[in-house]
């Protein structure tokens, strides 16, 4: 994948430029709106714009002055003595309209818009709002542009400060670029006292026709661009998007992205679970999962992640780390736990090599305590410090202590992760447990070295897990099915079939839906729909005792809330007594199917997110589905490695291990059903709506779906009654 090199020079004809490159890099400028009065937003942005020493040409454009900072000032766009490759307006909501069509008409390929972008004055009736009528000028001119409503940007590697608002004058350039619908968090960025650097921080705004998915590309192609940060409230361009995601992901540049409003929301087909556990924030995680993007909770998170992953990549292994405090190094093996931190598990040798150098009473372990009356420290900790580093379970190193103000920083504790990170390949890294007690002078001279300097255990320790997915992200093949679960196996002319049952806009009842299921080699019960006593007792005869009787009332989306399952029929007095009760109350129409085995119950589920396409889900089954919400989703198709790895996030994981004496669950049987349950959702596309498989009752012996509710497209959503 290429990396673009220097720009073209200042002089170099506009013509011809891609939007976004004129955009983010252009060789020359205009602004309209330039002014001379002190303080106001055109004379900030001039005055930012000219120190900082962009090499392009500055155009200044406003009727009502013929010179700005020393500079002629046009009258118009339309007298500028050359082509242009940006148009930056900064000028009032009732003045874009026409400065961006003035933009359009001088042939300018790119503009940036500050303001809201919302009428100040009434409009007759049926005129479109302001932000649409500005969309349609730029859509049809082919423009890009930044905005509205937004901060502008800075391109600090080619010292281009395109920004009204006073930030920082001396920024350098740096690894990270940033993306961000936030002006504050634009600004809270690159007023960062940690020397966080940039490359290209982006205030996105409203987007009116360039979207995050354009800038992330952009940013790819940056020769400085080592890491990508993102605050995103939405994604207006899903498959672009995605596109961007998986350019980062072939490239191995890290993105680090943090999602706002994330609260659930309201879906159409809340019938079946699995669509209503996703949520927004079901399809991000997904997304984010299948290219390894870092989603961070905290701003703090994401500077700690980003400083990180600017740098090394972890080696294999987990984490090590050393302490001058027992009480430190307690909170650390507390906070990793709640974070998902995993420690290397050092060699026998590693711990001989610590225990000749460690004072008595300190044991040689990972997280190590190396402090003991602080006598010969300084040599304690470096022999500590290169033991762990050599031991092959290290995937990287964090100095877990609190970077307080040290009297001969070149032989304490600075001087000692500086040499450390000369003396290895792998990361290494400070990990301050306060932040405001962070010496500035110390960790800029880390960082200076290379050293990142992570400011809090639990966002440190964060950064750190970010660090080590991203590394098993680098390291696993590219998306595929499992095991098995080919497209074309178990499925062949039935997929047609089912793809026009779905279209039919008639309701699934349970046995159709478990037969889908069995269409694509997922495990089902065995099971009949009977609509009288004698077809239920001839059922039961086929399917084996005992059985399951459940009502397939039309309409009756969940069984058990109504009352509509009776488990375990051993005889056919039995089955006659709970089939009359249940067609009393619910209706003749059941279903009668075989009793699955004992075993811990798994929720499998497909819904069609409306942004990114079909997601799977991987939950708690039978009743805690949606009382624990207790569940993963993921793009499909998933592998069987994928699949396991979903499993393993699950809180009730600890159940497939066997509890209380219970057998281990065969992982291998379940991950394949996920795996080829993903390749239904590819296969079924947009016709399946949702799709709940719960239980699936995993066991030693394998797995088995025993109950399927499925919701096509066209049909109308079912409801518990």
């Amino acid at each position: 994948m290429s990396r673009r090199g220097p720009l073209a020079p200042a002089s170099a004809p506009a013509g011809g430029r891609a939007p976004l490159a004129a955009l983010l890099e252009p060789r020359s400028l205009a602004v309209v709106g330039a002014s001379a009065r002190p303080g106001s937003f055109g004379d900030t942005l001039v005055a930012q714009l000219l120190a900082g020493g962009y090499r392009g040409a500055v155009h200044l454009v406003n009727p009502r002055y013929r010179e700005v900072a020393g500079r002629p000032c046009l009258p118009a766009l339309a007298d500028l003595p050359e082509p242009v490759d940006l148009a930056v307006l900064a000028v009032p909501n009732a003045a874009l309209e026409g400065q961006l069509r003035a933009a359009a008409v001088a042939g300018i390929p790119a503009a940036v818009v500050f303001a809201s972008c919302v009428d100040d004055q009434p409009t007759p009736p049926g005129t479109p709002p302001l932000a649409e009528r500005l969309a349609v000028i730029a859509r049809e001119a082919g423009m890009a542009v930044c905005g509205g409503n937004g901060m502008g940007y800075f391109n600090l590697e080619q010292s281009l400060r395109v920004c009204g608002y006073p930030e920082p004058p001396d920024l350098e350039p740096g690894p990270v670029a940033v993306v961000s619908h936030s002006g504050s968090v634009f600004s809270a960025l690159l007023h960062n006292r940690r020397d966080l650097r940039f490359n290209l921080v982006v205030s996105a705004g409203n987007e009116l026709v360039t979207s995050t998915a354009a800038y992330l590309d952009h940013a790819l192609e940056l020769p400085g661009t080592r890491v990508v940060a993102l605050f995103l409230e939405t994604v207006r361009e899903p498959a672009a998007f995605r596109a961007a995601l998986a350019k980062a992901a072939t490239m191995a540049i890290p993105v680090v992205a943090l999602k706002v409003g994330r609260a659930p929301a309201a879906r159409a087909m809340v019938a079946a679970h699995s669509g209503a556990l996703a949520g927004e924030e079901g399809a991000y995680q997904a997304l984010f999962d299948a290219y390894g993007v870092a989603q961070v909770a905290t701003l703090d998170e994401l500077a700690d992640t980003c400083e990180l992953l600017g740098g090394r990549r972890a080696a294999p292994g987990g984490l090590a780390a050393i302490h001058d405090s027992g009480g430190e190094r307690a909170h650390l093996l507390d906070v990793a736990e709640r974070a998902g931190v995993g420690f290397a598990t050092i060699s026998e040798a590693t711990r001989e090599r610590l225990a000749a150098v460690l004072e008595p009473g300190l044991p040689p372990t990972n997280p190590l305590d190396a402090w003991g009356t602080g006598n010969d420290a300084d040599e304690i900790f470096a022999a500590c410090i290169t033991a762990l580093l050599q031991d092959p379970a290290t995937g990287a190193l964090a100095l877990n202590l609190d970077l307080t103000t040290e009297p001969t920083p070149e032989t304490s504790y600075t001087g000692l992760a500086v040499t450390a990170l000369a003396s290895t390949t792998k990361p290494v890294a400070v990990l301050a447990n306060l932040s405001s007690a962070v010496d500035a002078e110390e960790a800029a001279t880390l960082r200076a070295a290379g050293v990142p300097v992570l400011e809090g255990t639990a966002t440190g320790l964060a950064a750190f897990r970010h660090l080590f997915a991203y590394r098993d992200v680098l390291a696993r093949p590219g998306a595929a099915v499992g095991a098995g679960a080919a497209p074309d196996q178990g499925v062949g002319s039935d997929r047609e079939r089912w793809r026009a049952r779905l279209g039919q806009g008639r309701p699934f009842d349970e046995a159709e839906g478990l037969a889908m299921l069995g269409a694509w080699g997922i495990p089902v019960v065995a099971a009949e729909v009977a609509t009288d006593l004698e077809g239920v007792l001839a059922a039961a005869g086929r399917v084996g005792w005992p059985v399951a009787l459940k009502t397939a009332a039309p309409g009756v989306a969940h069984k058990s809330d109504v009352g509509g399952v009776r488990l375990g029929l051993d005889g056919p007095d039995r089955l006659a007594a709970a089939y009359a009760e249940l067609a009393g109350r619910l209706g003749p129409r059941v279903v009668v199917a075989a009793m699955a085995g004992p075993g811990v119950e798994l929720a499998l589920g497909v819904v069609a997110d409306r942004q990114f396409g079909p997601l799977v889900m991987v939950a708690a089954g039978g009743v805690l589905v949606e009382v624990l919400a207790d569940r993963r989703f993921a793009l499909p198709p998933v592998d069987r490695g994928h699949a396991l790895a979903l499993l393993d996030r699950l809180a009730v994981r600890p159940l497939l291990d066997g509890a209380r004496g219970a057998p281990p669950v065969d992982l291998d049987a379940v991950a394949d059903a996920i795996s080829r349950l993903s390749v239904l959702a590819v296969d079924l596309g947009h016709r399946l709506a949702a799709l709940d498989v719960n239980p699936l009752v995993a066991g030693p012996d394998g797995c088995l779906a025993v109950d399927a509710l499925v919701v096509a497209t066209s049909a109308e959503p079912l409801t518990g009654r």
